[in-house]
């Protein structure tokens, strides 16, 4: 009987939990006796993954935030470096969050490791010199979009295109009225999908900018309007509801909905997304969009100084123009995030070219990600 494959992880929010959890079913299904381990998410240890840390440790937004937590995350980071040292996994896969995972695959790897980063940072948007910091830490990158791989050879670092999970999931065509027959939603009403984030610091933020711009949509413009919102945990669920009662809302028909991003976006027209991989859910989902999104304004400050790209939302970076609008930061009034909606509820002409632009976006990611990620961890295993 071969040795068993150890294989550690870190993931540090829900989208890596998604993506470590589909890679650890690739590699499961070639290395059945392999043992996970490390920092995860539910999704993770459904698939018997060992999660020494929970990732919610790890999940903190921007520069003021990430502070704030700063020495419960760098005790982790201690800790965990000195256990793998000590069990010498035999491959050490670091799942996006760049600033905890990249200094440790670059110990790891340099005490004679084999280290891979899996999802790009997004060195085509800002901060590019970390190219030369990422090659240093990891012997090979995979990444989810077409643009990064040339950025990552030019520099002889390995890398492989693996394409997004999310592209595989989803549907190329998601009917609206089944979607709405599955909700008990009426066919014919306007229906607004609200997604003010998955993190707590964020619908701290943006709550009540999205209950008051439902409000506006029902007294202004659509009277009959619905608003679907999916909430990621009990705690983002909760913050919605105090918003909706300190914005005296109660009379506005939202639905809250646990989880099921996918199921509110499909059921709407139109939706309003606070920037992040939920964008780019609303994009394979094909409808329009409005993208926006709030941070701590010393984060913004400090955010529009390195940002290159001249936008924000995943769907416009890889389309490389404004297919959807983006209002940001002190913009993002209800006013103005009402009228965008509105306008893009009555403009048909405008949805059929959104859903062009982005079933092409959907082509192009649907990559069979988990089984290619899988294909080059073990071809660096060998």
């Amino acid at each position: 009987m071969g040795k068993v494959v150890r294989i550690a992880m870190v993931a540090g929010e829900a989208s890596g939990d998604l993506l470590a959890s589909l890679l650890i079913g690739a590699l499961k299904n070639q290395l059945p006796d392999a043992v996970f381990y490390g920092i995860g998410g539910t999704r993770m240890q459904a698939r018997g993954f060992d999660a020494w840390w929970p990732l919610d440790k790890l999940s903190v937004m921007g520069y003021v935030d990430a502070l704030k937590n700063y020495r419960e995350i760098a005790g982790i980071r201690r800790q965990l470096k000195r256990r793998l040292l000590e069990s010498r996994p035999d491959i050490f896969i670091g799942v996006d969050a760049p600033d905890f995972n990249l200094g440790l695959e670059r110990e790891l790897k340099d005490a004679g490791i084999t280290t891979i980063h899996y999802v790009s940072p997004s060195i085509w948007a800002w901060r590019g010199g970390r190219i030369k910091k990422i090659g240093r830490a990891v012997d090979r990158l995979l990444a989810l979009f077409p643009m990064e791989p040339p950025l990552y050879e030019k520099e002889s670092i390995s890398v492989t295109f693996v394409g997004h999970p999310l592209a595989d999931i989803i549907p190329l065509e998601t009917s609206r009225f089944s979607v709405r027959e599955k909700l008990s939603i009426p066919r014919e009403v306007p229906v607004f999908a609200l997604l003010p984030g998955s993190r707590k610091g964020e619908l701290e933020r943006m709550a009540d900018t999205f209950v008051q711009t439902a409000r506006l949509i029902r007294e202004h413009f659509l009277p009959d309007a619905q608003f679907v919102v999916p909430l990621a945990t009990r705690e983002t669920r909760l913050l919605f509801e105090n918003a909706i009662q300190a914005g005296q809302a109660g009379d506005i028909p939202f639905r809250l909905l646990f989880g099921h991003a996918q199921d509110a976006l499909g059921a709407a027209d139109v939706s309003l997304v606070a920037s992040g991989t939920a964008t780019l859910e609303a994009a394979l989902i094909k409808r329009p969009m409005v993208i926006t999104y709030k941070m701590a304004p010393s984060s913004w400050w400090i955010g529009k100084r390195l940002v290159k790209s001249p936008y924000v939302g995943l769907p416009n970076i890889l389309a490389g123009r404004f297919v959807v609008p983006e209002i940001l930061q002190d913009a993002a009034t209800p006013e103005n995030l009402a009228e965008a909606l509105v306008k893009l509820y009555e403009d048909e002409e405008n949805a059929a070219a959104v859903a062009a632009a982005f079933t092409d976006i959907h082509l192009q990611l649907r990559q069979n990600n988990a089984e290619k990620a899988a294909a080059a961890v073990i071809g660096c295993l060998n």
